[in-house]
């Protein structure tokens, strides 16, 4: 064997050793590092971990019980309807102060909408009349319900409001195409037709009475009502109908 052979294969034996020593070395640095970390944050971990799912878990048990609340009011509700039916007004208004107090705003407005009604029925105007206001102010509630109990206390007050009261307040309900244009058209169409303004009752209830999806009721009486101060919707419809094909006859011969 030649001595450069015999130098050099020492030296690259050390080399190689001293490699493995040092990857030891490193593992066993990075291993230490670890198992420090873990010991002065591992507890820390497992709470945030532990937290996390505990809150997870939390959100999906608070959805479910939201859900179940909601089908419990939904029922309660439909069995007060079914009992004043039948005629057991006891039980059923029982039923409606449960559901005035639920956390679901859509029942609690509907529950204490309907009970403010029975009052009304039962010659009890000024209870009916705050029970309205208060819904209609509740912020909590679903804005077409509001709107709803606005109207119902605007009717409820109508004989001793004075006209231009009623058209001021239902004025951002009485536009056509809100939902509840029908019945707050109505009462401010009768509103102007106390102050003598017949030029601004007549085409309101002329639109009343041309607005599909509205009771057949309401448009038949606005009918009425429009004929009667010199507005005949079925001739206007007609002119509509003709003024329409007409354009659509020439835009087809184009």
């Amino acid at each position: 064997m030649s001595e450069a052979l015999l130098a050099l294969t020492p030296t690259d034996k050390r080399a190689g050793s001293d490699e493995a020593f040092l990857r030891e070395v490193d593992d066993a640095v990075r291993a230490s590092d670890l198992s420090n970390f873990w010991t002065r944050y591992g507890r820390w971990l497992l709470a945030a971990l532990v937290a996390a799912l505990l809150a997870f878990g939390g959100y999906i048990i608070y959805k479910n019980q939201q859900q179940a609340a909601a089908d419990k009011q939904s029922e309660e509700f439909v069995d007060a309807m079914d009992k004043l039916r039948a005629g057991q007004q006891k039980e059923a208004r029982a039923k409606l102060a449960t559901l005035a107090k639920a956390e679901q705003p859509g029942y609690r407005a509907m529950a204490q909408l309907v009970e403010a009604n029975l009052l009304g029925e039962d010659g009890k105007t000024k209870e009916a009349i705050a029970l309205y206001a208060k819904v209609a102010g509740d912020s909590s509630l679903p804005q077409t319900f509001r709107d709803l109990a606005l109207i119902r206390q605007t009717s409820a007050e109508f004989d001793t409001l004075a006209p231009q009261a009623v058209v001021d307040r239902l004025k951002p309900l009485s536009t056509p195409g809100h939902a509840w244009f029908g019945s707050a058209g109505e009462l401010t169409a009768l509103a102007y037709v106390k102050m003598g303004k017949d030029n601004l009752a007549g085409p309101i209830f002329a639109q009343i009475s041309k607005q599909e999806g509205l009771p057949p009721s309401l448009r038949s009486r606005a009918q009425q009502m429009a004929g009667a101060m010199g507005i005949d919707t079925v001739q206007v419809d007609e002119k509509k109908n003709t003024a329409t094909a007409s354009a659509d006859n020439a835009t087809k011969g184009e």
